[in-house]
Parts: C-alpha cells; sequence; structure tokens
C-alpha cells in the first residue's frame, strides 16, 4: 500500500481545488494545479489568488514562494490525480459531466501502475465507475478496478468536499470526510493520502454510497429550506411575520425551523438534488417538490418589488447582495443575480455587492456597483438579498422614507 504521496496533480482551480492544492502544498507535497482558464495560471503563478476565500491568499503564496505549488494548462505525471471540475446541470436538469469527462482524457496520458485517481466533484450516482472507464478506453495497456477488482494498476475513489465557503481551509482540514473507493483496497489508498491533511475522520465506504452521501447532505438542506421557504410565501398572503412565526415556532423542543430567503444558491444545493431526481425520478417526489419550491422563490420576490415598482413613477430599486449567501463573492446559482437581472429589465436599479469589483453579465442598466450609502439615497426601493454582515450596520431608521423588501430577513428577525 503506497503512503508516500510526493506528487499530486489538482485538476481544476476553483473555490475546492485551488485551497486544497495549496493545503496539499503546505504538507510537503509537490502540487501541479491544472486549469482551462490561462489567466488563472497566471494569477496563482504569481502567488495570487482569484477567488475570496480567508487566508487563501497567504497559503498560496507561501506554496508558490516555496516552489511546492505551481499551475498549468497541461497535467504531468503524478502519484494521485484528483478532479474538482465543474458538475452543472443542463437545461432539462440533466447532468452534465462534460467537464469530468475532459479532465479525464487529459490525466489519461500520464498515468502508471500504481497511481490514484480520486473524484471530488459532486456527481450523480455512478459517475465513479464511468470515469474508470472513460480512462480504461484512453488507457488499454492499464487495468483499472471495473474489470480486475483485486489487482488494478490504476485505483478510483470518490471523496466529495464538504465545506463551507468562508470556512474552506479550516473545514477541509478538520471535516470528516467519506471515502468511496472501487474497491476496498481503492478506499484504503485513498484514505492514506487524504491523512497528509485531513484530521477529522476518513469514513471509508464504496464509490456509490460516497456520491450518494453527498447527494443526500445537500438534499437535506435543500428540503428544509424549501420548508421555510414556502412558509415565508405562505405567510406574505396570510400577512404574517414570517420571522416572528419561526422564532416562535423554534420554541418547540422537536422543532428547528430554518430561515427562509431569497432562494437557494451555489454549486451544490442548488444543483445537487436534481442529480438524484434525474436518476430515480419515480421515487424522488419530495426532493423535487423541494427544488421547484426554492427555485421558485426568486420569482416571488421580483413580483413583490414589482407590485410596489408599478405603483411608482420611474422609480429606482437598490438591491443589496448579488451572492448566493452571506459574506462570500460566489455568484453561482445565485438568486440574488437572478432577481437583479429581472429587475434591472424593466426598471433603473443600481446594485450593492461588498465582494466584487465589476457587474456580472446581464445587469446592462445597473452600471456600476454602488456603495451603500449611494445606492440608499438614490433608491425608491430597498431590496435586501443577501445577509451581508455589512448590511446589518445599517441603522433602519436611514430608511423610514424608503420602500424594503427584505427578502431575508435582515431587520425583521
Amino acid at each position: 500500500m503506497q503512503t508516500n504521496f510526493k506528487k499530486a496533480v489538482m485538476m481544476g482551480l476553483g473555490y475546492i481545488g485551488l485551497p486544497t492544492a495549496s493545503i496539499l502544498a503546505s504538507r510537503g507535497v509537490e502540487v501541479l494545479g491544472v486549469d482551462v482558464n490561462p489567466k488563472v495560471i497566471d494569477i496563482i503563478n504569481s502567488g495570487k489568488i482569484h477567488i475570496v476565500e480567508p487566508d487563501l491568499d497567504m497559503l498560496v503564496h507561501g506554496a508558490v514562494t516555496a516552489g511546492k505549488l505551481k499551475a498549468s494548462l497541461e497535467p504531468t505525471q503524478a502519484d494521485v490525480f484528483l478532479i474538482a471540475v465543474p458538475t452543472p446541470f443542463k437545461e432539462d436538469h440533466k447532468p452534465d459531466l462534460s467537464a469530468v469527462k475532459s479532465a479525464c482524457n487529459m490525466i489519461a496520458p500520464f498515468l502508471q501502475k500504481g497511481s490514484l485517481v480520486i473524484l471530488e466533484s459532486t456527481s450523480p450516482v455512478g459517475t465513479t465507475e464511468q470515469l474508470s472507464q472513460w480512462l480504461s478506453q484512453k488507457r488499454k495497456d492499464l487495468s483499472f478496478p471495473h474489470t480486475h477488482a483485486d489487482t488494478p494498476d490504476v485505483n478510483v475513489a470518490y471523496c466529495p468536499e464538504r465545506v463551507l465557503p468562508g470556512r474552506v481551509l479550516e473545514e477541509l482540514v478538520h471535516n470528516d470526510r467519506i471515502i468511496g473507493g472501487m474497491t476496498p483496497v481503492c478506499s484504503q489508498k485513498a484514505k492514506a493520502f487524504y491523512e497528509i491533511f485531513v484530521q477529522g475522520a476518513c469514513l471509508l465506504t464504496n464509490a456509490r454510497t460516497a456520491e450518494m452521501c453527498k447527494l443526500t447532505e445537500n438534499s437535506f438542506l435543500d428540503v428544509n429550506i424549501a420548508f421555510a421557504n414556502e412558509l415565508s410565501m405562505i405567510c406574505d398572503d396570510f400577512d404574517i411575520n414570517v420571522w416572528e412565526l419561526i422564532r416562535l415556532a423554534n420554541h418547540h423542543p422537536r422543532v428547528n425551523i430554518l430561515n427562509p430567503g431569497a432562494g437557494v444558491g451555489g454549486h451544490c444545493i442548488a444543483v445537487d438534488p436534481w442529480f438524484i431526481v434525474d436518476s430515480s425520478p419515480k421515487y424522488a417526489h419530495l426532493i423535487k417538490t423541494a427544488r421547484l419550491v426554492n427555485d421558485a422563490k426568486p420569482s416571488f420576490v421580483v413580483d413583490q418589488v414589482k407590485a410596489m415598482a408599478n405603483a411608482l413613477e420611474k422609480p429606482v430599486i437598490a438591491c443589496l447582495g448579488l451572492a448566493f449567501k452571506p459574506d462570500i463573492d460566489d455568484l453561482r446559482e445565485s438568486p440574488a443575480l437572478y432577481i437583479a437581472q429581472q429587475l434591472d429589465k424593466d426598471y433603473q436599479v443600481v446594485v450593492v455587492e461588498p465582494h466584487i469589483d465589476a457587474l456580472p453579465n446581464g445587469l446592462s442598466q445597473a452600471g456600476v456597483l454602488e456603495t451603500i450609502e449611494n445606492a440608499i439615497q438614490k433608491a425608491d426601493i430597498i431590496c435586501v438579498l443577501v445577509a451581508h454582515k455589512t448590511f446589518s450596520k445599517i441603522d433602519p431608521a436611514f430608511l423610514n422614507d424608503k420602500m424594503v423588501i427584505d427578502a431575508c430577513g435582515l431587520w425583521k428577525q
């Protein structure tokens, strides 16, 4: 059993790949990070970062300076290959595994006897087996676990990330990891690798269970958020303060309702449940319904704002927040961004998002990012979409002459 992993290749240098690569490098592993974006390569090789995550800048700078972390457009030979690339869904909510397959095609020429390949990307059940097949098609000179379970030349495993943006470096080290090898030997070899930096428990299972575990975790959150979001819409219909309702209901010793918001975003919770629905449509009724509820919430907020705006002549709407959750810069699948884009089609919109430097595409009328003070001064309607800490410092009295829609309960709890 190989336990001395001297060199690793990380396919994908995004919100998971880069932090993982930098932690490995800080533990003495020589890491080559691979990404398809040349700008990302240049930024990292200069010792800087292209994403916002506490303390990541110092870790990357130190790893690059020490010569332990480099970035490239192409992989090379290594002891272990990790794949942390996007796995979005297509328009019909079918999983898009094209980036995983592309990563397989890129690393295949560099595999050798004893190589370990680990998929970290959140994936539908069965993807790790598919990955093994893709690799074997490219390297017929090597054996893989799906055909040689006892003694494969290349070991293959699945180990999903389960970290919180804003605490990624801490949780990569301290959280428990679910490691699902295609064989018990694959699991043990992957465990030996993760023990280089993981201080939490490394829990072993098979690949399919590990894949389903990650989908289950995010679907559990999605279902519970959907209950809160559905309550918020019902309470609006009944003219009930949903925040007060939830606070009172949670005094029951066995009730713990989550807080509603503008919807559900991000690369995990807003996407992963659809993988289960696509794979098991006969049984995934509750999971599908939760997804539909959460996907409908942004349009509900848009309709609330429009009801206010249509009563005014040439209203100016301030959208506070674009990220998919508080205090990060990540806009992936963001309901706040969707809301701002929809309002921008019909009204003058000003945007406040303290965690980004430039507005994304789809906000043509908004022009530039505004400060909180300027946005509130200009706006007739204030729409709080993300509970950034900086927004909580706004004195509600400053909004007395404004119309306010607080989709995340920043001032209503």
